[in-house]
C-alpha cells in the first residue's frame, strides 16, 4: 500500500525540487495520527448511554430531560461540522482540532460539579457538542481529501472505524467505572482522554502535503493553497449551492435516518433498554463494545467496497439490512446474553457506520472541492436525526414505560433511507457541480 517512488516537480517556493523517495509515504503517518486522535476523542461518545440511569437515580431528572441534553450534544456535533471544515481551510487542521479537544475536555470535567439539569445541557450538551463537532468526521474527510488521491475509500473507512475502536476501548472501562465508582470518575476519564491526545495533534499532524514538500498519496505535487478567509460565509454559501441540487437532499435525508438509528437510538438508549429487561449495565455496555469490534471490520470493508462498487447501491443495501435488524431487536432483549442477541450484535455492528464511506464518496463525486463542507452539512443532518431520536426515545420510555415503539419506527425509517439512496442519480462525467471555494 505504501508509495515507494515520488517525484516533486518543485518546492513550495516554486523552485525546481529534487525527487523524494520515502519508504512509506508521509500520508500514512498523518492518517495514523488522525486515527489515534479520533480514538482519544471517542470517549465522549461512549458515555451518554451510561449516564441515563445514574443521573436519573441521583438527581431524579426524567429520562426525557437527560435525553434533551444528549440531543443538544448530538445536534451541535453535526451543526458545527461544516463550519469546522471551513475553519480548517482558514486556520489549519492542527489548531482547530487541538482547540476542539480542549473544549471537550473542559466540558466533560465540569459535569463533575453540576447540580442542575441546565448545567448538564451547558457542559455536556453545548461545550462537548461544539468541541466534538469541530473535529468529528469532517476532520477525517479533510485529512483524506488533502493527503490522499488513491485509496481514499479505504482510508475513509479506516478513519471512520477509529470512532468504533475508541468505543471498543472506552465502553468497558467507563461502564466498570460507573458500576463500581459512580459516573463522576467516568466523566473525568473522558476529559483526560481528550486532553491526552492534544500533544500528538500539535507535534505530529501536518496540515497539507506541501508542508513537507510531498505530493498527496497517489497524486501530483501542488503548492499549499492560501488560507481561505470567511469560513462561516463559505460554509453557508456552499450549503446554499448544494441545497439547489437533488442529491444533497437525498444524502441529507438518508443520513439523518442513519443518525437516528445509530447514535440517537442504539448508542444512547440500548444500555438503559437492556437494563429494563434485567440485563446488567456492564453486560449491556459490553455488547455495545462488541458492536464496535465488528463496526471496525464493517467500515473498513465498506471503504474497500466503495472503491469498487456503486456507492448508492451500497447505501441501499446497508440501510435495508439495518432496518431489518432493528425490527427484530425488541424480541431479543432479555436478562442475559443469548445466541440470537449475539447474532444481532454482529450483524448490526457490521452495518453501524458502513454508510459513511459511500456517503463521503457521493459527496466527493457530486460536489468536488467543496465535498468536505458539503459532507459537513450532510453530517449535520445525521446528528439532527440522532438528536431527535435521543430526545424522543427518552420521552417514549417515560410515556410508554418501554422502548419498543422507537425500535419499530427506526426500522421503518431505514427502509425509507434505502429507497432514498437508490434514487440518487449517478454523477455527471465531469464531477464537481460546485465551484471550488
Amino acid at each position: 500500500m505504501a508509495q515507494t517512488t515520488e517525484t516533486v516537480p518543485r518546492t513550495p517556493a516554486g523552485q525546481p525540487g529534487t525527487p523524494r523517495t520515502p519508504r512509506v509515504h508521509r500520508a500514512w503517518f498523518v492518517a495514523a495520527v488522525t486515527f489515534v486522535t479520533i480514538i482519544g476523542a471517542a470517549a465522549f461518545a461512549s458515555l451518554p448511554g451510561l449516564l441515563i440511569e445514574p443521573l436519573h437515580e441521583e438527581f431524579e431528572w426524567s429520562r426525557g430531560t437527560i435525553g434533551f441534553a444528549v440531543s443538544v450534544n448530538l445536534a451541535l456535533y453535526g451543526l458545527t461540522a461544516p463550519f469546522a471544515a471551513a475553519l480548517m481551510d482558514r486556520f489549519g487542521i492542527r489548531k482547530v482540532v487541538a482547540v476542539a479537544l480542549t473544549i471537550i475536555s473542559a466540558g466533560s470535567v465540569l459535569t463533575v460539579w453540576m447540580t442542575a439539569a441546565w448545567q448538564l445541557v451547558l457542559y455536556w450538551g453545548v461545550l462537548v457538542g461544539l468541541g466534538s463537532g469541530s473535529m468529528a468526521l469532517a476532520f477525517a474527510a479533510t485529512v483524506t481529501n488533502r493527503w490522499f488521491v488513491a485509496r481514499r475509500g479505504l482510508v475513509t473507512g479506516i478513519l471512520t472505524a477509529a470512532g468504533a475502536s475508541g468505543q471498543l476501548i472506552f465502553l468497558p472501562l467507563l461502564s466498570w467505572l460507573v458500576e463500581h465508582h459512580g459516573w463522576r470518575p467516568a466523566a473525568v476519564t473522558v476529559s483526560l482522554a481528550a486532553l491526552a491526545v492534544v500533544p500528538f495533534v500539535w507535534l505530529l499532524l501536518r496540515d497539507h502535503p506541501a508542508d513537507v514538500r510531498l505530493a498527496p498519496y497517489g497524486g501530483e505535487y501542488a503548492d499549499k493553497p492560501a488560507p481561505v478567509t470567511g469560513a462561516a460565509r463559505r460554509a453557508v454559501t456552499v450549503l446554499l449551492k448544494a441545497a439547489r441540487t437533488g442529491p444533497f437532499w437525498l444524502l441529507a435525508g438518508s443520513f439523518a435516518i442513519c443518525g437516528a438509528s445509530t447514535n440517537g437510538l442504539v448508542k444512547t438508549h440500548f444500555v438503559p433498554a437492556a437494563h429494563d429487561h434485567g440485563m446488567p449495565v456492564t453486560a449491556a455496555a459490553g455488547l455495545l463494545a462488541v458492536i464496535g469490534v465488528f463496526d471496525v471490520v464493517g467500515t473498513i470493508a465498506s471503504g474497500w467496497f466503495t472503491d469498487r462498487f456503486s456507492p448508492r447501491r451500497l447505501l441501499a443495501v446497508y440501510y435495508a439490512l439495518r432496518g431489518i435488524s432493528l425490527l427484530f431487536l425488541p424480541l431479543l432483549l432479555a436478562p442475559s446474553v443469548h445466541p440470537p442477541m449475539l447474532f444481532f450484535i454482529v450483524f448490526y455492528g457490521l452495518d453501524w457506520v458502513a454508510t459513511v464511506p459511500p456517503t463521503i464518496a457521493l459527496c466527493r463525486e457530486h460536489y468536488g472541492e467543496d465535498s468536505a463542507i458539503v459532507f459537513g452539512w450532510v453530517l449535520a443532518s445525521h446528528q439532527v436525526g440522532a438528536a431527535v431520536v435521543a430526545f424522543a426515545g427518552g420521552v417514549a420510555r417515560d410515556v410508554f414505560g418501554r422502548y419498543d415503539v422507537v425500535w419499530y419506527a427506526s426500522g421503518a425509517l431505514c427502509a425509507a433511507a434505502a429507497l432514498m439512496a437508490l434514487v440518487i442519480r449517478e454523477p455527471r462525467p465531469n464531477p464537481g457541480l460546485l465551484p471550488a471555494g
